[in-house]
């Protein structure tokens, strides 16, 4: 571990301390999980204390761990996971907070921390189905208003549940159930005999 992430790593449990309920470093980067009740509350203190300073959010996105490692995985099943960036000390770390609740996951939202997570959150909504407590605007992003279902989970289907159409009588879309039989695409090769073979004149 280089001299810069050994001083983040103190400064993180100094400041967090049991707050921290995991912390991993990975390819150059620190990671640590914080449980959904002290979550806000974390994102303040990274934000606010002087040691830490992580003035700006990256990104923040939501993660289905239904499917990870073989589905043998024993946790949750979705976390919220945000990069946040210190340009004051020039460091980063990664945060990642489970939804208590696989059925209905929810998280407290960080738009009172960092504005700019308005719209990662409505996409992790719409995208995910995970509710953000305390988001004044939570909206699907990017999907349409009457779609069902939540399309990144590991259990919506590749083809979706329902499809539009523009109908010539009503004059206008109408959704219908999907009509795409599901099938298996087996790509075949086909090469000409001797496809690669060098004739060597000599």
């Amino acid at each position: 571990m280089s001299a810069k992430l050994e001083q983040l790593s103190q400064n993180l449990q100094k400041h967090l301390g049991e707050r921290i309920v995991g912390l991993q470093t990975a390819l150059g980067e620190i990671s640590i999980d914080v449980d959904a009740a002290v979550y806000q509350d974390v994102m303040l203190s990274l934000r606010d204390e002087p040691e830490l300073r992580f003035e700006q959010l990256i990104d923040l996105c939501g993660v289905d761990y239904s499917a990870y490692a073989d589905a043998h995985w024993q946790g949750k099943r979705f976390a919220v996971v945000l990069h946040l960036a210190s340009i004051a000390h020039n460091w980063r770390l990664r945060v990642r907070c489970f939804a208590p609740d696989d059925d209905f996951p929810v998280a407290p939202s960080v738009v009172s921390v960092w504005n700019s997570a308005n719209w990662f959150e409505r996409e992790a909504f719409d995208l995910f189905g995970i509710v953000f407590q305390g988001h004044t605007d939570l909206r699907r992003l990017l999907t349409d208003y009457g779609f069902i279902g939540h399309p990144f989970r590991k259990d919506f289907p590749v083809s979706g549940y329902v499809e539009m159409r523009y109908d010539p009588e009503q004059k206008r879309i109408v959704y219908q159930p999907v009509s795409i039989e599901p099938r298996e695409i087996t790509p075949r090769v086909i090469r000409e005999e001797n496809y690669g073979n060098v004739e060597n004149n000599g």
